[in-house]
């Protein structure tokens, strides 16, 4: 899964429509938020570090809600956007939770056993969890 990762508000008018996943490198306004679902019409979460996330409105946070969009915190580590504006989940990450499904190991025990695997945040964990 590729996540476009934006740099800054000047940046959401020159993503594709067909973005699933959006980090915000950026502490987004509720303008920033809108103007981007608007422009990516597929858009199934938002990325954002934690202390960003902290300081999303209520307002902007029900609107994602009522669009069927998971806020989730985390950050891209190690990515360097000059050399790519996408960062991408490793197919080894899908890999181990379809064998940790398989295996028939409970959703909380699989998102606990891949964030000590990973550097992912919990709530990133069970979104891709609930996307496999």
């Amino acid at each position: 899964m590729k996540i476009r990762v934006v740099s800054d508000k000047e940046e959401i008018s020159t993503l594709s429509n067909d973005e699933e996943i959006v980090h915000l490198a950026f502490r987004p306004s509720n303008t920033d938020i809108f103007e981007l679902v608007k422009r990516c019409p597929n858009v199934k979460a938002l990325h954002i570090p934690s202390s960003y996330k902290r300081t999303i409105s209520k307002a902007a946070k029900m609107y994602l809600d009522m669009e069927n969009i998971d806020l989730l915190e985390g950050d891209v580590w190690g990515h360097r956007k000059d050399l790519n504006e996408y960062s991408e989940v490793s197919q080894n990450v899908y890999d181990r939770i379809t064998e940790y499904k398989a295996e028939g190991i409970p959703e909380e025990d699989i998102i606990d056993k891949m964030v000590k695997e990973t550097r992912l945040s919990a709530e990133f964990i069970r979104f891709l969890v609930k996307q496999e």
